[in-house]
């Protein structure tokens, strides 16, 4: 039996595993049962919390279909909350081992209760050979035509390549209808995450995301943090600015002093137990 901990993020959610101790668990077939909606515990993904020589924790995130995450900017607040609570960081900042990089979060707090978790996503890249997109140079306010209907649409690179959708009046329906079709469009050499934004003033925006792989997602962090950066680049948005969610909100800073981007928002762990397994 394993423990594990039912957490989320504004309705993204995971199982998270403590595998510090445990070096023999095939972890990508133990998160392919225990996401199952139908016959496991029910996730997007899995988070398993591991050693690290080099920061305070290590973090693999693992997909619902037990392949490897390439991205970690879902999940690494819940991550970071949990290493907090549980006594294995001292203070509140809190370093994870990512994949190649060591990610900085900070645990925000109120009255010595967990509100929020900062996340430090560091640097866009804005090169439509970093993204990568068959475009020159930055891939900034673009008209693309999906479904019979032409977008302008922007394309940046935070952790995953991400294609920001200009909307007038957002509705779920658009990420549903267009968001597979601009996902797989011959553009994106990789594919793309699609986020729909609608402007609602200079310090806030409407979000939706169609996530590539996925599907429709009530809440992506490395999503907002694209959608503002790409607002900003464009114009219509300043550089601090709260994302209207499905399920709350984020609040979103796109540094000029370091050029990095930085994303608050809540974590939740929800409850815990034993997987018979």
């Amino acid at each position: 039996m394993k423990r594990f901990y039912k957490v989320h993020e504004l309705g993204t959610d995971f199982v998270l595993f403590d595998g510090r101790n445990d070096p023999e668990t095939d972890w990508n077939a133990l998160s392919a049962r225990v996401c199952d909606r139908h016959t496991g515990i029910g996730a997007k993904g899995a988070l398993i919390l591991l050693p690290s020589d080099v920061a305070d924790v290590r973090m693999r995130r693992i997909n619902a279909d037990g392949t490897d995450a390439q991205s970690y900017g879902d999940g690494i607040r819940a991550l970071a909350r949990f290493a907090f609570e549980t006594g294995m960081v001292h203070g509140t900042a809190v370093s994870v081992e990512a994949g190649a990089d060591i990610l900085k979060t900070r645990v925000l707090l109120k009255d010595s209760h967990v509100e929020r978790v900062r996340f430090d996503l560091g640097m866009p890249l804005l090169d439509a050979k970093d993204i990568p997109i068959k475009a020159e140079s930055r891939a900034l306010n673009l008209p693309l035509t999906a479904g019979g209907r032409t977008f302008t649409v922007s394309s940046v690179r935070v952790g995953a390549p991400h294609t920001v959708v200009f909307i007038d009046a957002l509705s779920e329906a658009d990420v549903l209808q267009y968001g597979p079709l601009i996902e797989r469009d011959p553009l994106f050499l990789e594919g793309t995450n699609v986020d729909f934004i609608e402007i609602l003033g200079l310090d806030r925006i409407k979000l939706r995301t169609w996530e590539r792989g996925t599907g429709y997602t009530p809440a992506c962090a490395e999503g907002a943090c694209a959608a503002v950066v790409a607002a900003v680049l464009g114009g219509k948005l300043g550089r601090n600015a709260e994302v209207e969610l499905a399920r709350g909100t984020l609040d979103v800073a796109w540094s000029a002093a370091d050029n990095h981007v930085y994303l608050t928002g809540p974590a939740e762990i929800v409850f815990s137990g034993l997987w018979n397994d």
